[in-house]
């Protein structure tokens, strides 16, 4: 496994330019990021921890995800496609009469209709988590304690009204362990 040197600080997604803060506990990267959804300006920043926090989304101010939705209507879609295919083999393309069954014996199409459902939801719930998170190779962390025990909150420089030397002092009022400006060096 490859851990980065202490320093070393890595691409977030196309810009690497803003100020990132380091946090110790949960409740305090909630509460800055709270305050920073508060502080207008900093529209776009994100935070970042080990593992999923319990409403940094609403303490962010993101909006529900369209995820579930996509699932639910690839996962009609997949059904129906199970569906439609049984039928259009069993009943118009080649007819059969099987142990005197009707030709829609719709009760032995049900494990097919299954798995398509269960499949196409999968499949397009991995390929729109992607897609709505912007995750592609290339976008890595900023700070390898991320990964293990800090939270971090990264203000980028695309952020409206962003001035670094404020950015700094606001994100250091709110009591995170260290405070870094971060710069591309390209």
């Amino acid at each position: 496994m490859y851990l980065p040197k202490k320093e070393q600080f890595f691409i977030y997604d196309e810009t690497t330019d803003g100020v990132i803060a380091v946090f110790d506990e949960v409740a305090e990267l909630i509460h800055a990021a709270e305050e920073t959804r508060d502080k207008k300006y900093y529209v776009g920043f994100d935070c970042f921890s080990p593992f999923p926090i319990h409403g940094i989304d609403q303490a962010m101010g993101t909006p529900r995800s369209g995820i579930p939705w996509i699932t639910f209507v690839m996962g009609l879609f997949g059904g129906s496609m199970g569906f439609a295919y049984q039928y259009l083999t069993n009943v118009i393309d080649w007819p059969i009469v099987y142990a005197g069954k009707d030709y829609l014996a719709w009760p032995a199409f049900i494990p097919v209709t299954f798995e398509m459902t269960i499949f196409f939801a999968g499949i397009f719930t991995g390929l729109s988590l992607f897609a709505l998170a912007k995750l592609k190779p290339g976008r890595k962390i900023l700070h390898k304690d991320f990964t293990s025990h800090k939270f971090g909150l990264f203000i980028p420089t695309t952020a409206p009204g962003y001035k670094e030397a404020d950015t700094v002092n606001f994100l250091k009022s709110l009591g995170a362990s260290e405070v870094r400006v971060v710069k591309d060096n390209k």
